[in-house]
């Protein structure tokens, strides 16, 4: 029986394991990339150091046996310059067998396949991903020939070793460990001295982790004292005027696993019927797990300074996901489950404080537009959500949204300058929703642009279903430009003389327009002339009560259960040089077929244009053909 396949309940003496693919490819990056800022594989350690410390504590809170005999946690660093050797040792949870298989074998976290797709090959640029992304224990073998890990779980009497030289496999083992908690010893590469240097040792700690809520010890060698490295007292109680924005930086970059610097930083302290302190952290660079689909918060939560949870959903909606930061109560108890954080009046004051908050200082921000405009880019379409799903707050959020549109170019405009915009006789505010391919082109413009009316370009999937449950702004309702029929008549086009293009005679258009009904049949759900094309011959809209031709493309990408597939209004235009031709033939003696092939050549050319396939591809290259051939012989 091989490794793999023998159970936990007994494991052999020694166990070689292969790392996942993503490891391997990870450490290869690590290994052989040159990366600015080695210094921060201490500063995981510790933070992983510090985390478990959290995490016995809290356990301790209903089995205190588990620290009866050392309730004093803290992180120790030695130096072992005759081995090469770096310790950094804690005395929290500690991992068993399957925890070091798990968490140290495989990389755990949500969006990593996000996070792989984005390497390119290129060292330099994948190493930068990884910094941003955050990898933390495995930035060790940046400086590391040889990682060993030996860990026992608290309330157990097994100890376990880990052991890799980052070459893409690893061993466990039995070990012997006085006492719970996890000891990772580095034997440091040639060149990587350094970092035996206590000098260099103690500027790592005040820069990395100065705030982190534990001592960081570094044991004493040749006789010397043991020194504590660190502040060790929690950040968000200690007073704004005394804290540096490095320290901020730092402390961000240690909670978000993040190497980016915060965008806005916020820090206050909640006194009166609740009391609770607060010191949260917009990212400048978009998480690596911005769009997982369980859209969790990633807010860390503590009561009266016991760590609760490193992901906290019921403190911040979904659209705010992105915020990172700690949360420490007075007031909630400290054996508080997930179901009563959900559920607990409590919880929800914190929450209302902390988005108010939060959509304040975003308030203030926006008033600087090329850093908001940065905000935005980033975090817009998730901010959007909250259009969609939070009514109590969507004039506020509305406020804040903002828009590309087709007169701004690559500026992004807000709706209340859309507004400000507004041409005379325009009443509604008018959007265009479908994938960024192609939007700005989209032949349902063209009406708009000859009337020099503003349209606002929606790209992202949420535009589809947010405008759909969003009337008005500043009492002016949201109006699809791909859906109903459009009566523009009241604002003039900039250039009179093409209103006065000759059209053909309303007898011809509407044989024309009859051949086509019966042409397509069901596959349209009318056919009309258009008063929303200018330049283009046909195209594609929604009848006023048919959901939008985009949002039923998702959803059917999406194979949304119980979705029909609506047929939509073929709208022609009657100024075109090729419908004009069509509709002089219309009434001329046997035009039937040929009036039946360009009827499906029009509504195929549409659905094209809408970013669709034609219905019968076959069929549309030989009628396509036919009619080239009529045109050139």
């Amino acid at each position: 029986m091989s490794a793999e396949t023998q159970s936990a309940e007994n494991p052999p003496a020694v166990e070689t394991h292969g790392f996942e693919a993503e490891v391997s490819r990870l450490l290869h990056l690590m290994v052989h990339a040159v990366y600015s800022d080695k210094d921060i594989f201490l500063r995981e350690l510790i933070s992983n150091a510090s985390d478990a410390c959290d995490k016995l504590r809290y356990a301790a809170l209903t089995a205190p046996e588990l620290i009866a005999d050392d309730g004093g946690f803290r992180v120790a660093i030695t130096i072992d310059k005759a081995g090469r050797r770096l310790t950094v040792a804690d005395n929290g949870i500690g991992m068993s067998h399957d925890d070091l298989r798990d968490n140290l074998g495989t990389i755990a976290r949500s969006g990593t396949s996000a996070f792989l797709s984005g390497l390119s090959g290129d060292e330099a640029r994948d190493v930068s991903l990884i910094g941003q992304f955050g990898v933390g224990f495995y930035s060790v073998f940046m400086v590391a020939a040889q990682v060993e890990v030996v860990s026992r779980k608290a309330g157990s009497d097994e100890a376990w070793a880990w052991s890799s030289d980052g070459s893409g496999s690893y061993t466990l083992a039995p070990a012997a460990r006085d006492g719970r908690g996890t000891t990772v010893t580095l034997t440091l590469r040639e060149g990587e001295d350094a970092f035996l240097d206590p000098f260099r040792l103690r500027s790592i700690v005040k820069t990395h982790s100065d705030h982190v809520a534990l001592p960081v010890v570094l044991n004493g060698t040749d006789g010397a004292a043991d020194e504590t490295l660190n502040a060790a007292s929690a950040l968000w109680t200690r007073a704004k005027a005394d804290i540096a924005d490095e320290t901020y930086n730092e402390f961000y970059r240690d909670v978000a696993r993040a190497m980016d610097k915060p965008w806005a930083t916020l820090h206050w302290k909640a006194e009166g019927t609740i009391e609770y302190s607060a010191l949260l952290f917009v990212p400048e660079s978009r998480p690596g797990d911005l769009f997982d689909p369980k859209r969790e918060a990633r807010l860390k939560l503590y009561v009266r300074r016991v760590f609760i949870t490193d992901a906290c959903e019921a403190l911040l909606p979904g659209y705010l996901r992105f915020v990172r930061g700690v949360v420490d109560s007075a007031d909630l108890p400290l054996n508080i489950s997930r179901e009563m954080l959900q559920h607990s009046p409590l919880t929800a004051k914190i929450k209302a404080g902390l988005v108010k908050r939060v959509l304040g200082e975003l308030e203030k921000r926006a008033a600087d537009a090329e850093a908001y405009a940065a905000f935005w880019t980033n975090f817009g379409a998730v901010l959007k959500e909250g259009l969609y799903e939070d009514f109590e707050r969507r004039e506020q959020l509305l406020k804040l949204a903002r828009f590309k549109t087709t007169k701004s170019g690559d500026r992004l405009v807000s709706l209340a300058h859309y507004v400000e915009g507004l041409r005379p006789n325009q009443t509604a505010i008018y959007y265009l929703a479908r994938e960024a391919a192609g939007l700005a082109g989209s032949p349902q413009l063209e009406a708009f642009k000859a009337r020099d009316i503003e349209v606002l370009l929606l790209d992202d999937p949420i535009d589809d279903f947010w405008t759909a449950m969003v009337p008005e702004f500043d009492g002016k309702p949201f109006q699809s430009v791909t859906r109903g029929a459009l009566d523009l008549s009241l604002i003039p086009e900039v250039d009179p003389a093409a209103e006065a293009e000759e059209a053909p005679q309303d007898a011809e258009l509407g044989t024309l327009i009859a051949a086509c009904r019966q042409a397509l049949g069901e596959r349209v759900k009318d056919v009309r002339a258009s008063k929303r094309l200018t330049d283009s011959p046909v195209c594609l809209v929604a009848d006023d009560g048919d959901m939008d031709i985009h949002l039923a493309r998702l959803l059917r990408m999406n194979r949304t259960p119980g979705l029909k597939d609506t047929a939509r209004i073929l709208e022609i235009n009657p100024r075109h040089a090729l419908v004009r031709a069509l509709a002089a033939r219309a009434t001329r003696p046997g035009a039937a077929e040929a009036l039946d092939e360009a009827a499906w050549l029009l509504f195929d050319q549409a659905r094209i244009v809408e970013g669709e396939a034609p219905e019968d591809a076959a069929a549309f290259a030989r009628r396509l053909s036919t009619m080239l051939t009529r045109a050139v012989a």
